[in-house]
């Protein structure tokens, strides 16, 4: 019954799910592009029997890039289709990996769209990143005998309760998983919980760990630091940062003014198409602000209080010009975004309590000294001001971050063993 009302509610949604997208195009114009795909309409250039990735959205994507492209070196006969949910995913592929593998969206859900996308693509294997788990899209694999396996798995303690409250459901998709390969063992804990045959599931680390700075970092973030007249200032950066939490990291930045008026803030939104808005907001608070692009652009000699990060792919390199890194998406209940690439940087790190989607990765941190959590502007603004004067403590956090992140890899190496059997199976 309950499997019946899934696709019941599937159907009425359709109208919803369109208009949605227009809206969303409304301020992010890639949402009202290839619209098609979403529906299971795939473009002529995708191979047929491809190995099938499903990355979702960029931070999936850019985890599994080494993954996915040290297989495609390896299995050099053998197509390989990766599919995104979003345009910032998109983007990733076009950027990390589009000279070896096809992209197109992922369709939605609704069966008939599913089965559309089946029947043009053929996978051979599909390999879902992290917790992407669709009821039709899980169960036409099965039909079809596609291995389906769930890498770098997590699955938090408010998704499994959601996903406990269709346990019918959830129990099928979790019997139709080849195995599940989970990031920390509480995961894999809950995995078993909603009906995952112990079996196969396994804990083997998160391959977000094993991140690697562009070869380019050093010459770029040098080449930044000159263009947006950066050099001897003071420089903090708020990465990937949500509707209210702007509001909070600018009061902040008048705060840690005060004690340092060359202070400069790099203000990077969650999605670049918010740029804009930030930009106004900025300058009513009083801050001298400009987005990145538009300064780049006019090689202006304007130095300003505030930049606005508005380019996909341009973060690795913001971390790399400032001082302190606080990671976005904590100070609101937005689960929090990833440290680690901060941390790679060798930035102390700062987040807010709201790091659900991260609590194992932000505990590592934790635990080593290198990351504190604040819980408002005053807090914010304190923890900077401090660790801008203390060189010695801003150095050793950095280093303790960058340590972290040392200790923690392997995961990919460990993952390319699992899929290397698995592909030689089915190719």
């Amino acid at each position: 019954m309950l499997k019946l009302f899934y696709q019941v509610l599937l159907v009425c949604s359709v109208p919803w799910v369109l208009l949605r997208l227009r809206w969303r195009a409304r301020k992010e114009p890639e949402y009202g592009k290839r619209i098609r795909e979403r529906f299971g309409h795939v473009p002529q250039d995708v191979p047929n029997g491809p190995i099938w990735f499903h990355t979702v959205s960029a931070g999936e994507t850019i985890a599994a890039a080494s993954l996915i492209r040290q297989l495609t070196e390896e299995f050099t006969e053998t197509p390989f289709l990766v599919t995104t949910m979003t345009p910032t995913g998109s983007e990733q592929v076009r950027q990390k990996l589009n000279d070896c593998v096809s992209h197109c969206y992922a369709p939605y859900d609704f069966r008939w769209g599913v089965k559309r996308f089946y029947d043009a693509v053929q996978p051979r294997l599909l390999v879902l990143m992290e917790t992407e788990l669709w009821p039709n899209m899980i169960d036409e694999a099965s039909k079809r005998d596609v291995p389906v396996l769930l890498m770098n798995a997590r699955l938090s303690e408010r998704s499994a309760q959601g996903y406990s409250r269709v346990s019918s459901i959830t129990r099928r998709m979790m019997s139709q998983l080849r195995f599940v390969v989970c990031q920390y063992r509480d995961h894999a804990e809950r995995f078993i919980s909603l009906g995952a045959d112990p079996g196969k599931v396994s804990v083997l680390g998160s391959v977000k760990f094993d991140v690697e700075l562009p070869a380019d970092h050093d010459e770029r973030v040098q080449h930044l630091q000159a263009s947006l007249r950066l050099r001897d200032r003071r420089v903090w950066i708020a990465g990937s940062t949500h509707p209210g939490e702007e509001e909070v990291v600018l009061a902040a930045h008048r705060s840690i003014r005060e004690r340092h008026p060359d202070a400069c803030l790099l203000l990077v939104p969650r999605h670049p198409s918010r740029a804009r808005a930030i930009v106004r907001l900025a300058g009513q608070a009083g801050f001298s602000t400009r987005q990145m692009s538009a300064l780049d652009a006019e090689h202006s000699n304007l130095s300003m209080d505030v930049i606005v990060g508005d380019t996909m792919g341009q973060l690795v390199y913001l971390y790399g010009l400032s001082e302190v890194a606080f990671i976005g998406g904590s100070l609101v209940p937005a689960g929090g975004h990833n440290p680690i690439e901060a941390a790679i940087c060798g930035k102390p790190l700062l987040m807010g309590p709201e790091i659900f989607n991260f609590r194992e990765v932000a505990a590592a941190f934790g635990d080593s000294g290198s990351l504190q959590l604040v819980h408002d502007a005053q807090e914010l603004a304190a923890n900077v001001t401090e660790l801008f004067t203390d060189t010695d403590e801003r150095n050793r956090r950095g280093e303790l971050a960058f340590q972290v992140v040392a200790d923690n890899t392997g995961t990919t190496r460990r993952l390319l063993e699992l899929l290397r059997v698995e592909i030689h199976a089915c190719t």
